[in-house]
């Protein structure tokens, strides 16, 4: 099967015939191992045995993702924060790729479902995931951990969850991954913020193990975890996903991590992921292991900046949020702000050190790249990513993505090279090579890439099934 869709084309593996649902896929890839597809991945040496045959464990990578929440483009000291210190985070960024025009989704659960998926949640028909929610990711999906689980990864996660915990097999234990500790949503969701009588659990596993929760200690408690379990499957290959459950609001942290940064709570607070950062990176090193683990930090979408009023008690601080940088607005829009975040790719040895590269790249890009180098199977359906190993290796200087489409709940715009086009408040259009900060609208002067784009928006909609926002007067 190509790419169904975008100017460059793929070649994506097809579901073993028979295998009419994800278990199903995943019960006949686990019996079957990766060899079948290690090949079709381009990898070469990095994943194939020396014979050719299956991929040698030995070979693919360890893959951690480290996830935040809230954080925005401008709040770690290598995206320009001039006073939040993240030491491990810069280092991190010396030592391999800085991306400055990463795409996530403009909130939590479309984000989280593109990077288990490789797909726009429009696709995906998941609802009913946050408190009280009876949802979770349905049956024809085929998350990241069950793909990598399939080709014979250990998998764990630590963190916010929101794709489901209605059932056992909502929570991540029953979406691929052997361990879970964390949260099943956004740690806001419990009064007085969220009128609800939910109860909010900390999770090991599929077992309620902790209420009320103490958030002050999650960053650090995730870390413990995802520290044991880098310890605990050294041999590997593991897949790791830690989901901070910061920096959303109420944002925590530890008390001795308290005060030690000059831009307040909220600095403290990036810092403990920063240190959190450190102690993954750290571990990895004193094992051995640094030449053979990919490790991606990224964040969910922008600063949580237009805050509705709910949140505005308990303690909560309007300057408890962070920055999106330079660009254009935050969380729950498509501006710049709302759907660009600060990524980093380390992986010593294969990703050349010290470079920072503006050239489009986005979570969907990572659910492919991460089950291409692990000898995995793509699913059958459409997938929205496309693999980046090439250009993360530094092989090529250019991206595979072209094109991306800002979902919010219908299609408000469309990014193709450096155009953008964004409808809901009127035609903007915008270059986003020389004015990343969406001041200066276009569309006037430009009025057939207007169309052009416009057309294409049309198409991706009917395509996903959703519609095209409404432009207002």
């Amino acid at each position: 099967m190509t790419r169904r869709h975008g100017t460059l084309g793929r070649t994506a593996s097809p579901v073993p015939a028979g295998a009419t649902t994800r278990r199903e896929f995943l019960k006949l890839t686990l019996a079957g191992g990766a060899a079948t597809l290690a090949g079709s991945a381009g990898l070469g040496c990095l994943a194939r045995g020396a014979d050719g045959g299956a991929p040698s464990k030995a070979k693919r990578p360890n893959i951690v993702m480290l996830f935040a929440d809230d954080v925005g483009w401008g709040d770690l000291g290598c995206f320009g924060h001039p006073t939040i210190q993240t030491p491990n985070l810069d280092r991190m960024a010396d030592e391999g790729l800085r991306l400055t025009s990463f795409y996530s989704a403009p909130w939590c659960v479309p984000a989280r479902i593109e990077l288990m998926t490789g797909r726009y949640m429009q696709r995906t028909n998941i609802r009913g995931t946050s408190v009280g929610g009876k949802g979770g990711i349905p049956d024809e999906e085929v998350t990241l951990a069950e793909a990598l689980k399939g080709a014979g990864y250990r998998t764990g996660m630590m963190g916010k969850w929101h794709l489901g915990y209605a059932q056992d097999t909502f929570l991540p234990t029953g979406q691929g991954f052997d361990y879970y500790f964390g949260l099943p949503y956004s740690n806001d969701m419990t009064k007085p913020w969220v009128n609800t009588n939910v109860p909010l659990w900390l999770y090991e596993n599929t077992k309620k193990v902790e209420n009320p929760v103490n958030q002050d200690t999650l960053t650090t408690r995730y870390t413990e975890h995802a520290v044991e379990f880098i310890r605990k499957n050294k041999e590997g290959p593991f897949f790791l996903y830690v989901a901070y459950s910061m920096a959303h609001l109420p944002i925590h942290t530890r008390e001795d991590f308290r005060g030690k940064s000059r831009a307040g709570l909220y600095g403290d607070v990036i810092q403990t992921i920063d240190w959190s950062v450190g102690q993954v990176l750290g571990t990895l090193k004193e094992l051995g292991l640094d030449e053979n683990t990919l490790v991606v930090f990224s964040s969910d979408n922008g600063p949580w900046l237009n805050l509705p009023d709910r949140m505005l008690q308990g303690g909560n601080k309007p300057w408890h949020q962070g920055s999106p940088g330079p660009l254009r607005g935050y969380k729950h829009t498509t501006y710049e702000g709302g759907v660009r975040e600060p990524t980093i790719a380390r992986w010593p040895g294969r990703i050349p050190p010290g470079r920072s590269s503006a050239e489009m790249a986005a979570l969907m890009d990572l659910y492919v790249t991460f089950v291409t180098l692990g000898g995995g199977r793509l699913p059958d359906h459409p997938v929205d990513g496309y693999d980046l190993t090439a250009f993360l290796l530094g092989e090529t200087g250019r991206s595979p993505r072209q094109e991306y489409f800002y979902f919010r709940h219908v299609l408000e715009g469309l990014r193709v090279g450096p155009w953008k086009l964004r409808i809901p408040d009127g035609v903007e259009l915008f270059n986003l090579e020389v004015d990343p900060s969406e001041r200066f609208n276009r569309a006037e002067d430009k009025p057939e890439i207007v169309e052009r784009l416009r057309k294409r928006m049309e198409d991706m909609a009917k395509e996903v099934g959703s519609k095209v926002a409404e432009k207002s007067k």
